[in-house]
């Protein structure tokens, strides 16, 4: 007897790597963080804004800088059917300040603004980092005085502590000063690191003479131990510089803010100026940042617009989302049961009907009545209207209590009335 061949198995598809799906629990936390900060945002006066997920390449290498880690090594690029450069975008800033030249907004000044959504970056994945990952953004345009930073500070303050974070993180603080400031400490710090070069990691010493305030944010222990001895920023303040940093702190006092100073807490490209901030926590391991951002007053002028204040922040989705209490899990549903086919159209005639009256209503779509209820008690139910052809005779249906079995018969026009506790 000939053997018969078998069809060859196919392989299971799977995720892109450093992507996941989000299933419905996890999602139920990450709509708590999303609608949290949105309901958060919105109290300050921040409306909701969308920008595309991909752009033209350029707004991203303008931005970020040649030299950033994100730029060479993270973003996803690629050239479209005509030959454009784009980039999916990687953060959420560079979009809000592109919008902002766009659309002609700067007659809007002061600009607020609320965004979510996706970014992509190409990283290493572990816990806490996804190559797809979610943020919350907030962006003020257009204030140039301090009190802009605290606002937003403020806000960011307020979102985590809705969220029951308050206890769970601390703001870190520090001043990047004036462009005057930045250069003086730029020269010290080149001085200083010059002399560890050779003991420099290779990235290191590529950017110490390119962006040597990026060194300061550099993870490799070498670095980092070179770093501890590092000369600080506060030594190389103006007058004005420092005057505006006490009016931060003294912004943030007033608020009711505690922080704390980190002096090694920089942004290394050039349009970042005076506050830089992080609420951080111990609770996620090594990605202890939670929310994250500070002044950029040169953005926009760097985009090609005219000289623009901007100052906000930006967290992500995951890591807010694994500190939170778990969320209530969804609604028990009402279960709707057809005894047979006859009453398929009456069953989800009443379905539809109770769904628009405000209740979580599942239909037991087909088989007989003992494989629909078991439908019902492994989606959790809390009632079962059943409805047979005696009980359609009589308009009503047997509606069960799938705790206590207990089952009454109702008039269909009182169904709403009799199930509102379930509402």
């Amino acid at each position: 007897m000939p053997s018969q061949e078998t069809a060859p198995k196919k392989s299971v598809l799977k995720p892109v790597r450093g992507t996941h799906d989000i299933l419905p629990a996890e999602n139920r936390r990450h709509r708590i963080v999303v609608e949290t900060a949105r309901r958060v945002a919105a109290h300050y006066g921040y409306a909701e804004m969308s920008m595309p997920i991909f752009e033209f390449t350029e707004v991203f290498q303008r931005t970020l800088g040649d030299t950033s880690d994100i730029v060479t090594k993270e973003m996803y690029t690629f050239a479209d059917r005509s030959g454009d450069s784009l980039t999916l975008r990687p953060e959420g800033t560079a979009g809000v300040a592109r919008a902002f030249l766009s659309n002609g907004l700067a007659q809007d000044l002061p600009l607020k603004v609320f965004c979510q959504g996706p970014m992509f970056r190409y990283e290493r994945p572990q816990k806490g980092r996804l190559r797809q990952f979610h943020q919350i953004d907030v962006e003020l345009l257009g204030v140039a005085e301090v009190l802009g930073d605290v606002e937003v500070i403020a806000l960011g303050a307020d979102v985590l502590d809705s969220l029951g974070l308050k206890d769970k993180v601390t703001l870190e603080l520090n001043t990047l000063g004036d462009q005057e400031s930045r250069y003086a400490y730029r020269t010290t710090l080149v001085d200083y690191l010059g002399d560890h070069e050779s003991k420099l990691s290779s990235d290191s010493r590529t950017r110490l003479t390119r962006n040597p305030l990026r060194i300061l944010d550099s993870k490799d222990e070498g670095d980092r131990a070179i770093i501890a001895n590092a000369p600080s920023i506060a030594d190389s303040l103006n007058d004005a510089s420092r005057r505006t940093f006490e009016k931060l702190c003294a912004g943030l006092q007033a608020a009711g803010i505690d922080y704390r100073l980190n002096p090694h807490l920089v942004r290394g490209l050039d349009y970042y100026c005076h506050t830089a901030f992080e609420f951080t926590t111990e609770a996620l391991g090594a990605q202890g940042t939670v929310l994250a951002g500070g002044r950029y007053d040169g953005l926009i002028e760097k985009m090609g617009g005219a000289p623009t204040p901007g100052t906000g922040w930006a967290a992500g989705v995951e890591r807010l989302a694994m500190l939170i209490e778990a969320p209530p899990e969804a609604p028990r549903p009402i279960a709707v049961i057809p005894v047979g086919e006859e009453q398929d159209v009456q069953a989800l005639a009443v379905t539809l009907r109770l769904r628009r009256a405000g209740f979580t209503v599942e239909l037991g779509y087909s088989g007989k009545v003992g494989k629909r209820m078991k439908r019902a008690n492994k989606l959790n139910a809390c009632v079962a209207v059943v409805l047979g052809s005696e009980e359609a005779a009589r308009q009503a249906a047997m509606v069960r209590d799938m705790e206590s079995g207990e089952q009454v018969e109702v008039p269909l026009e009182s169904l709403e009335a009799h199930l509102a506790r379930h509402r």
